[in-house]
C-alpha cells in the first residue's frame, strides 16, 4: 500500500516517524506493508529529517500518480486541500484527513466523491486529536439513538480557562501563558474566537444525528469576553467555566425533531464530568438512549497524539483496500433541520452592577417576568457603589433570555451588565 502524504509539519512529521518505527507491526495488522510514495511540502529544504528523495513541491502530481493507493492530508485549510482530496477520491484513492475546517465547510462534496468512487474517507484526527471519538459515533453507536454530544474540543481555550480558574488571572494574562508554553498560536483567533471548536461541533453533529451540518449552521461565541469576575461568579455557585461544543437532538415548536449545534463559554457544575478536565486536554460527553452516558477523554492536539489517530485511520482504510471492501460512509438520511439559536432552551447567569436602593430586585424580576423567564436563584453581592445583583434563571429560550438582558441593561437602576454566561449541565437540564 503506497501512501502520498500531503504536509510534513507537526503532525505529518510524526506520521512519517510512526510509519517507520512501526512498519513491521503495521504490515502485520493490515496484511500488506505500508510505504511512502512521496511527501508534498512547500519548502523541502526545511525538512532535513526526511529522506530527500521523498520530498516534492508538486502535490497535485503526487496525488495523481498511478502507484499511489492512499492519500493522507495534514496541511489544513480549504484550498488547495479540497482540490487535492477531490482529485485523489475521483482517482479511486482512499483518503485520510485531519482537516476539520474543510470537512465542516464542505464535507458533503468530499463524501459524495468518496461514495461515487467507492473508496474510503476517514477523518478521526479532525476532532479531539488522539481520542477515539468519531468512529464510535459512526460505528459503535450506529444501533443507538444519540440525544446529545457535549464536550471540550479545543485544548488552547481549555488551558486558558483552567488557568483563570486556578490562579484568578485575567484572560490576557492566561493567553500570554498559553502562548509562552506553546499551547496557543501566535495568532490565536481560530481558538479563542471559537472557530476551531465550531468546526468540530459541525462534524460531531453530522455523525451523531445523521444530518449534514456545516460550520455556518453552528452558533459560535469565543472566550475573549470571559473575565476573572465571571470565573469568580462561577466559583460562588460551585461551577467552573468551559468553552463547550454542544450538539443536541431537540424538539421544535411544531413538535418536529431538529438539531441544535452551538459552541460558547458556559458555567457547568464542578460535579459534572467535564468540569475536571484541565489544561490542554479534551473530553466529550455523549448521551444515548440505550448506552446511557459515555465520556471520551484524552489529548486533543499535538503532533504524536494526532498522528496516532491518523495512523488508526490509515490502518483501517488500508485493510479495506487489501480486502477489496469499503468502510462505513456518510449517513445523512435523517436530514434534520437546524434549530435557530434563539429557540434553543438554556439558562443564563446574569451579574448586574446596580444602584444599592429599594426596588431594584422587584424591577429586575419584572424584566424577567415580561419575557416569561423564571428566576431560579438571586443574591446581592457588595453594597453601595459595589453592589452587584446575581441571578440564575430556569430554562428558557435563548431569545427570551437575551431580550431580558437587553431590557435590564436599559433600566435606570442598572449601571451595567457586568457578566452574562450560559449555564449548562445543571440538574433538570
Amino acid at each position: 500500500m503506497r501512501i502520498a502524504l500531503l504536509g510534513c509539519g507537526v503532525v505529518g512529521s510524526q506520521v512519517v516517524r510512526l510509519l517507520d518505527e512501526q512498519s513491521r507491526d503495521l504490515a502485520a495488522r493490515i496484511g500488506a506493508p505500508l510505504e511512502l510514495a512521496g511527501i508534498a511540502v512547500r519548502r523541502p529544504a526545511r525538512h532535513t529529517d526526511v529522506p530527500a528523495h521523498l520530498l516534492t513541491t508538486d502535490a497535485a502530481g503526487l496525488v495523481a500518480r498511478d502507484d499511489v493507493d492512499l492519500v493522507v492530508e495534514v496541511i489544513g485549510g480549504i484550498e488547495p486541500a479540497r482540490s487535492l482530496l477531490l482529485s485523489a477520491l475521483n482517482g479511486g484513492k482512499s483518503v485520510v484527513s485531519a482537516n476539520k475546517a474543510l470537512l465542516a465547510d464542505d464535507g458533503a462534496t468530499l463524501h459524495d466523491a468518496a461514495a461515487k468512487a467507492g473508496v474510503d474517507l476517514y477523518y478521526e484526527a479532525a476532532v479531539a486529536g488522539a481520542i477515539p471519538l468519531l468512529r464510535p459515533l459512526r460505528e459503535s453507536l450506529a444501533g443507538d439513538r444519540i440525544m446529545r454530544v457535549m464536550g471540550i474540543v479545543n485544548g488552547t481555550t481549555n488551558f486558558i480557562l483552567s488557568r483563570m480558574d486556578a490562579t484568578g488571572a485575567g484572560f490576557d494574562e492566561a493567553l500570554a501563558e498559553a502562548t509562552a508554553l506553546g499551547y496557543a498560536e501566535a495568532d490565536p483567533t481560530a481558538d479563542v474566537d471559537g472557530y476551531d471548536a465550531a468546526a468540530k461541533a459541525a462534524i460531531l453533529a453530522g455523525l451523531a444525528f445523521h444530518t449534514r451540518v456545516t460550520l455556518s449552521d453552528v452558533h459560535r461565541e469565543g472566550i475573549g469576553d470571559v473575565t476573572a469576575a465571571d470565573i469568580a461568579s462561577a466559583k460562588a455557585i460551585d461551577c467552573t467555566v468551559k468553552l463547550l461544543a454542544i450538539c443536541e437532538r431537540v424538539q421544535g415548536a411544531d413538535g418536529s425533531e431538529r438539531v441544535s449545534v452551538r459552541t460558547h463559554p458556559a458555567m457547568i457544575p464542578r460535579s459534572h464530568p467535564l468540569a475536571g478536565v484541565g489544561d490542554a486536554f479534551n473530553a466529550v460527553f455523549v448521551e444515548a438512549d440505550a448506552a446511557g452516558s459515555l465520556m471520551f477523554y484524552g489529548r486533543g492536539a499535538g503532533g504524536a497524539p494526532t498522528a496516532s489517530a491518523v495512523l488508526g485511520d490509515l490502518v483501517a482504510v488500508a485493510r479495506n483496500r487489501v480486502s477489496g471492501s469499503r468502510g462505513a460512509g456518510e449517513s445523512s438520511y435523517a436530514d434534520l433541520p437546524i434549530q435557530p439559536m434563539g429557540e434553543v432552551l438554556t439558562r443564563y447567569h446574569v451579574a448586574l452592577d446596580v444602584n444599592d436602593q429599594p426596588g431594584v430586585l422587584a424591577g429586575a424580576a419584572q424584566a424577567f417576568a415580561e419575557q416569561g423567564v423564571s428566576i431560579q436563584t438571586v443574591r446581592q453581592e457588595g453594597r453601595g457603589d459595589a453592589a452587584t445583583l446575581v441571578l440564575v434563571t430556569h430554562s428558557a429560550t435563548d431569545a427570551a433570555l437575551n431580550a431580558t438582558v437587553q431590557k435590564l441593561a436599559g433600566q435606570p437602576f442598572v449601571r451595567r451588565a457586568a457578566g452574562v454566561l450560559r449555564v449548562e449541565g445543571m440538574p433538570g437540564d
